[in-house]
C-alpha cells in the first residue's frame, strides 16, 4: 500500500488502518466513528486527504480543453474560485467527479479522487488534442481538510490571510504556519464548513504540529475516513465508486446542475441531451428508514409487493440522530419525495421514506 506523509502519525495515535484506494489510511481513531462525526459537526476535526490527486493544466488552450472534458461551464470561473464538476466517459457514465481551481485563463489545478488518479491521468492525456501542458503533481502534495464550525477561527491563528474574506468555493495561495505557498481552499466534503489545505509534502509534519498546537483550545481531533463517509452521506454528497461511477450518468445521479448544455460542447453532450429529452429510467434518491435499521451498500430496494426497483449505493446509521439513512438508484416512478420504498434486509422489507 501507498502511504501519506501522515501515515506514521496515524499509527502512533492508535488509528485503525486499512487499504483505501491503494493507500494505508486511518478509518477511525480510538475515539470511534460516532464521536468523530459529532466532533466535526459541533467543533473541529482534521482529515488526512493527502491521497487525493492533483493535476496541473496549463497553456493557451487550457480553458477549451477543460470545457470539452468536463460537464460544468468552466468559463464562468473567476481567478481564485473553484468549481465542482465531472468527467463524462463517452458512454453516458462518469470517469470521476473533481474540483477545478482557476489560477488564470492559462493555469488550472484539478483535484481528483485517490482511487481514480491513474485512470483520470490516462483520460486527460488521451483527450489532450488541445496542446495543453499536463502535470501529475499528486506525489508532491500533502493535503489536510480542517472541518467544522470552529475551523475558520482556529486556522486564522496560523495565517495573516483573512479567511473570512474567502467565500465558499474560493481559495488563496498564502503563507500558513510558516510555510509559503499553501493553498487555503474554502471547500470540504462534510457540510460542516472549514478549509482544505494543500502544501508541499515536505512541510507536512510542520503543518500538522502547528494545527494541533493551536487546536488545543478548540478540541481539535484527528478524524478518520469512517466519519468522513458518514458526514458526507448526512449531507447527501455522492461518493465515487458507490453513488456514481462509469455506469451512472450525471442526470441519473442528480448532477444536472453541473451539466451545462447551453454553454458549450463536451464529451457525451448529445447522449445526455437525448437522455434528458427522453427522461431517465432511474434516479439516485436519498431516504430515511422508518424503522431502526442500517441500509448497507448493495441491499435491494423494493416496492410494497417485494419487487426489486433498485439498489442501495450508500447507507449508515447516523451518529447524530440514530436514524438509518441511505442513497440508492430506483426506478423513476418511485423517485418522488415522500414516496415509501422498502429496503430488503435479511429477507425483511424495511420501510424507508424518500427525502
Amino acid at each position: 500500500m501507498k502511504t501519506t506523509p501522515f501515515t506514521d502519525i496515524h499509527i502512533a495515535l492508535g488509528a485503525k488502518m486499512a487499504d483505501f484506494a491503494g493507500f494505508n489510511m486511518p478509518i477511525q481513531y480510538p475515539t470511534g466513528i460516532n464521536q468523530e462525526h459529532i466532533i466535526v459537526r459541533e467543533g473541529v476535526g482534521v482529515f488526512d486527504v493527502s491521497h487525493m490527486g492533483e493535476f496541473w493544466v496549463k497553456g493557451e488552450k487550457a480553458l477549451d480543453f477543460l470545457q470539452y472534458i468536463t460537464t460544468n461551464d468552466v468559463s464562468k470561473l473567476e481567478a481564485g474560485k473553484a468549481q465542482y464538476t465531472c468527467f463524462p466517459n463517452g458512454k453516458g457514465g462518469i470517469v470521476d467527479d473533481l474540483i477545478i481551481y482557476k489560477y488564470s485563463t492559462t493555469k488550472y489545478l484539478l483535484v481528483v479522487n485517490a482511487g481514480n488518479i491513474d485512470k483520470d491521468w490516462a483520460w486527460v492525456n488521451e483527450h489532450n488534442t488541445f496542446g495543453v501542458q499536463l502535470e501529475n503533481a499528486s506525489d508532491r502534495y500533502g493535503q489536510l481538510a480542517v472541518q467544522g464550525p470552529k475551523a475558520t477561527e482556529m486556522l486564522q491563528l496560523l495565517t495573516d490571510a483573512d479567511l473570512s474574506a474567502i467565500p465558499y468555493y474560493a481559495f488563496r495561495e498564502w503563507s500558513f504556519a510558516g510555510v509559503q505557498g499553501v493553498i487555503l481552499s474554502n471547500t470540504g466534503y462534510t457540510g460542516a464548513g472549514g478549509f482544505e489545505l494543500y502544501f508541499p509534502k515536505e512541510h507536512s509534519k510542520q503543518i500538522w504540529d502547528a494545527l494541533f498546537e493551536v487546536g488545543k483550545d478548540f478540541g481539535l481531533a484527528p478524524i478518520g475516513l469512517g466519519a468522513r463517509d458518514s458526514l458526507r452521506l448526512e449531507k447527501w454528497y455522492c461518493l465515487y465508486g458507490h453513488d456514481i461511477d462509469d455506469t451512472t450518468s450525471p442526470l441519473e445521479a442528480g448532477l444536472g446542475w453541473i451539466t451545462k448544455f447551453d454553454a458549450k460542447d463536451f464529451i457525451d453532450k448529445e447522449y445526455l441531451l437525448k437522455q434528458k429529452a427522453e427522461g431517465v429510467k432511474r434516479k439516485l434518491v436519498h431516504f430515511e428508514c422508518q424503522e431502526r435499521a442500517i441500509p448497507r451498500c448493495g441491499y435491494e430496494i423494493c416496492d410494497a409487493d417485494g419487487n426489486n426497483i433498485g439498489n442501495v449505493t450508500s447507507g449508515i446509521m447516523l451518529p447524530t440522530t440514530k436514524v438509518g439513512i441511505g442513497m440508492g438508484y430506483v426506478q423513476t416512478a418511485f423517485a418522488k419525495k415522500e414516496t415509501i420504498i422498502y429496503v430488503k434486509i435479511r429477507e425483511k422489507l424495511i420501510p424507508a421514506k424518500i427525502v
